[in-house]
């Protein structure tokens, strides 16, 4: 794996699976690979049981932690916490569309939001000094375009986010479940593709249908690096 780009090679968040087991299992098969807590509420780490939410194995490392949420304080004050713990990421959850998360105002739902996101983003920066990313997808529902994309990336990349991970597929807010979202929306590699050459300055990871190493190393000729969820 290259040195200067921690994120070629992740495996994704995924709830009820990348826990703290799975992920010691994930790095006896690789040495490198970034590897992903399940997602972390705000909520939940601000009043809850911090080792079981965020204790991990030293062998993990590459490791970011996933948070949920939407208020700048108590994201920056988590951010905090997790960094204490010796996490090597921030990562902000853009792309859940379930409805337990809408209702928490956050996931797929901020997307709509791109000025709060960014000021999620700044207040985390403001904090630590490990890198915040943002994990996201195309857009919700019909507010889809590319220009609204490129708009949303642009906030956060202004407000100090350098790494942006794309799920090349808009999220439905209504009607299909999580795991429908997961299938049902085309894939759009080629928006994330030009994400990249509109955005060189920034590291642009791909995510969403990848299953063999011969994909990811297409896409590897198009953008910095290739997230894997259930390959």
């Amino acid at each position: 794996m290259s040195i200067t780009n921690p994120w070629r090679f992740c495996i994704a968040p995924m709830m009820d699976w990348t826990d703290k087991h799975c992920r010691y299992f994930h790095r006896l098969l690789s040495r490198h690979a970034r590897l992903y807590t399940e997602m972390v509420t705000t909520g939940a780490l601000l009043h809850g049981d911090r080792t079981r939410l965020l204790g991990f194995d030293p062998s993990e490392h590459p490791v970011a932690v996933q948070l949920g949420g939407s208020d700048p304080h108590d994201l920056a004050e988590c951010a905090r916490i997790c960094a204490d713990w010796g996490y090597d990421e921030i990562n902000l959850n853009v792309g859940c569309p379930s409805d337990r998360v809408q209702s928490g105002r956050f996931g797929a739902c901020l997307m709509a939001e791109p000025e709060r996101v960014a000021a999620c983003v700044a207040a985390m920066q403001a904090v630590v000094t490990i890198p915040v990313t943002v994990k996201c997808r195309l857009g919700i529902d019909q507010q889809d375009s590319y220009e609204e994309l490129a708009h949303f990336i642009a906030c956060s990349a202004e407000a100090g986010c350098q790494t942006f991970i794309v799920h090349a597929r808009k999220a439905w807010l209504q009607g299909l479940s999580p795991k429908e979202n997961r299938d049902i929306p085309p894939l759009h590699y080629d928006r994330v593709y030009q994400l990249k050459q509109d955005f060189p300055q920034l590291t642009l990871v791909i995510n969403g249908g990848i299953s063999s190493l011969d994909q990811a190393a297409t896409h590897l000729t198009h953008v910095d690096g290739v997230m894997l969820g259930r390959a």
